[in-house]
């Protein structure tokens, strides 16, 4: 059995994290942290634990954490940089689902982010968790930077055709128009979180800048070898959780012919958790609802040379605590599903 500790448990990743874990066959729960509700059962705070999960909270520093195998940070950021380089001299294999391990320039975390990075070395090792893309690398990592859920879909959504040793697209003016449910902004207390304003309400925000775009970039670019363009624009939806990235890409005069509805299929033809779904479709959100499954649709409107790519995802799971721990599963040799294979929730 995989010892598995969770640091900040409070949240909704944390939860979610709880919920997939308590019936992964090769996982043994063994430490759940928070300070503030020390000594709380786990199933008083989250009753649909009840019967699932006997942890009780404890304090940080009352936890043996390096007793784990692994430990999930679900915490705000800046709080896995500061404990990882004590877990990973215990032998501990740490991974972090908030932003500390994924840009791998420490002045443009620090820009994005408003502090600088306390281990610019451990940076430098840690495997960015997209297996799709990473495989190889996460299977050998100590620690890995979960990428973000807006990311996940923008990264597996134009991979394919960036992927390719010449551009089919014009690379420089990648369009990303994503929307995310309100559990994307964590669980906390905030005024445009409120039922009263999200629900019934459709927005843009982080127009000038968010902090997911220099970290797509990053990504897209590893990808592709090449410099990329992309303008990513947010928008908060009155859903509880979900995310459907509409993401747009021209393609140029020598790539007219080529068939990226099979392009897609090949490439994710061994990727079990990204559905490519068949010509014409246009998936919904609520399919892939509390799974860690993506699914993808390729459109190319009326034969032009727009190519349209529709994603989604659960944000909590494929874009969270799901795709982390199908990065524990790589990392420990267990078949790539082991614990996910959930089927979506309807209605």
């Amino acid at each position: 059995m995989i010892k598995i500790g969770i640091v900040g448990g409070t949240g909704y990743t944390g939860v979610e994290l709880l919920r997939i874990l308590a019936a992964h066959p090769h996982a043994e729960l063994t430490a759940i942290t928070s300070r503030k509700e020390d000594g709380m059962p786990v199933a008083e705070m989250f009753p649909s634990l009840r019967g699932f999960v006997s942890l009780a909270f404890s304090a940080p520093e009352k936890t043996p954490l390096h007793e784990c195998d692994v430990v999930f940070f679900a915490t705000p950021h800046g709080v896995a940089m500061a404990q990882a380089r004590e877990l990973l001299a215990a032998g501990v294999k740490v991974i972090d689902l908030a932003a500390d391990f994924r840009l791998k320039d420490t002045a443009e975390f620090e820009q994005w982010y408003g502090m600088p990075h306390s281990c610019p070395d451990l940076l430098a090792e840690a495997v960015y968790g997209l297996p799709e893309i990473n495989r190889a690398a996460i299977q050998s990592a100590r620690i890995i930077g979960l990428p973000g859920c807006y990311p996940t879909s923008m990264q597996l959504g134009f991979a394919p055709v960036l992927a390719q040793k010449k551009s089919l697209v014009n690379e420089s003016a990648l369009i990303a128009d994503c929307k995310s449910g309100v559990s994307g902004a964590g669980r906390k207390a905030e005024v445009h979180a409120l039922l009263a304003e999200a629900s019934d309400n459709f927005k843009a925000y982080g127009v000038k800048g968010h902090r997911h775009l220099p970290e797509t970039v990053q990504g897209l670019q590893a990808i592709a070898g090449r410099k990329i363009g992309l303008t990513f624009v947010p928008h908060l939806v009155p859903m509880i959780r979900g995310i459907h990235s509409t993401l747009y890409a021209t393609i140029l005069p020598e790539a007219r012919d080529i068939d990226f509805q099979s392009l897609y299929e090949d490439y994710y033809r061994d990727s079990i958790f990204v559905d490519v779904l068949p010509a014409g479709s246009h998936p919904e959100t609520r399919s892939v609802r509390g799974s860690n499954m993506l699914r993808i649709a390729v459109h190319r409107p009326a034969g032009s040379d727009q190519l349209v790519i529709l994603v989604v995802e659960d944000n909590l799971v494929k874009g969270a605590a799901g795709q982390g721990v199908q990065c524990m599963n790589i990392m420990f040799n267990l078949d790539e599903s082991t614990g996910l294979r959930q089927v979506p929730v309807m209605p």
